[in-house]
């Protein structure tokens, strides 16, 4: 679907009532005019336009309150679809999903390093264009690509700012795509689309306030505010990685010392356990995997290891739950595979160190779109568009 075409579709009442269907589905023109307080006629005026652009389509009839059975309306999750790809730093994954985040399509080509900004924008274009070629869906049904792209992005103009794990600098993403499909192109941090995806497709109702927390190779953190990603004045809301929690500590990649990326990247945790290790067999090369690997196999050291990051991780959660106090937190990323021994620690010091009661019982779960997360997120920065069209927070 070509840029004007997709603004053309949104507006206020049009995105609200598409919210609505899609989160009370099914439902009765009537009850969506009661809920979000349009007039009836204004409600069945502007179902006609969805149900002729066949983004909703009518179903049997439901239960009748005294008069004539309402028809039910749905979201037609197959009337069109969204590119989502997950740029960085080893690999382009690309998917092909349609409005449920069903997946249709995938594709990936791996960076090598060193990499330029031209050689990153050609791998990145390869990958949304085998995309294109294998999919058999309507290219005018395709709403638009979002790109989840890790370290500093400027979101306004599709910017990479920082991508440090590339080594590379103003990637112009935003301009290069549209250039490139000729459709709507959104950009956001990485770990903020992970957060945005986990609010859109975790399931996990209407929360006030949560907070995804991406632990990998760095630890990114994304919070959604009602529904709206906050960014903060110069996008860099949610760097809880680069919270310093040891002033004596390491240096981190961001040059600034004692982050608590320090301590508890899979990086980090092998760094540690290789210099703590009482068995010199395991010192040299070990990786995050390896101590996961030690742990699952009964050894108690590296279990001891996990469990430290835990409460590691734990305090830095706790010095989330005191700034921002969201209702929930969802962990994802590489390092959270080792939950069984990592989990129970971070609930324990959070419990032992929040302020008060309530806060002592922030919900803390492990993603449940696991390796999909970032990906799912990236789609989620165009449904966000369509459904619920807001101004940058």
């Amino acid at each position: 679907m070509q840029r004007g075409t997709f603004q053309l579709m949104k507006s206020v009442n049009k995105s609200n009532i598409l919210n609505k269907i899609r989160t009370a589905e099914p439902i009765s023109r009537a009850q969506i005019a009661k809920e979000i307080e349009l007039t009836p006629p204004t409600v069945s005026s502007i179902v006609k336009e969805l149900i002729e652009q066949e983004l909703v389509r009518e179903s049997s009839l439901g239960k009748s309150q005294g008069g004539r059975k309402p028809t039910m309306l749905h979201i037609n999750n197959e009337a069109f679809y969204v590119i989502g790809v997950d740029a960085g730093p080893e690999t382009v994954e690309c998917i092909l999903t349609d409005l449920k985040g069903e997946i249709c399509e995938r594709a990936h080509n791996k960076l090598k390093k060193p990499i330029t900004n031209n050689e990153f924008l050609t791998i990145l274009k390869e990958t949304i264009w085998k995309i294109l070629h294998s999919s058999t869906v309507n290219q005018e049904k395709i709403l638009g690509i979002g790109v989840a792209m890790h370290g500093v992005v400027d979101v306004e103009t599709g910017t990479s700012v920082i991508a440090p794990n590339l080594n590379l600098i103003n990637i112009p993403i935003k301009t290069e795509l549209e250039q490139e499909f000729n459709l709507t192109i959104k950009v956001e941090n990485d770990a903020r689309a992970m957060a945005l995806g986990e609010s859109w497709f975790g399931g996990y109702g209407d929360e006030d306030s949560m907070v995804a927390v991406n632990i990998g190779r760095g630890v990114g953190s994304g919070l959604v505010i009602n529904g709206k990603l906050y960014h903060g004045e110069h996008d860099i809301a949610g760097e809880v990685g680069h919270m310093t929690v040891d002033m004596n500590g390491e240096t981190c990649e961001c040059g600034n010392v004692g982050c608590l990326q320090t301590f508890v990247s899979g990086e980090a945790i092998a760094k540690r356990a290789s210099n703590q290790a009482p068995d010199r067999q395991h010192r040299e090369g070990l990786t995050g995997k390896d101590v996961f690997e030690l742990a699952q196999n009964g050894d108690d050291f590296y279990r001891n290891i996990l469990q430290e990051t835990g409460k590691i991780i734990g305090i830095g959660l706790t010095n989330l739950i005191h700034l921002i106090n969201p209702s929930k937190i969802i962990l994802g990323g590489g390092v959270m595979k080792g939950e069984k021994y990592i989990l129970p620690a971070i609930q324990q010091t959070i419990e032992q160190r929040a302020l008060i009661l309530k806060a002592k019982q922030t919900k803390v779960s492990i993603s449940k779109l696991g390796e999909d997360a970032t990906l799912l997120g990236a789609v989620s920065l165009l449904l966000v568009e369509l459904f619920d069209p807001v101004e940058k927070s």
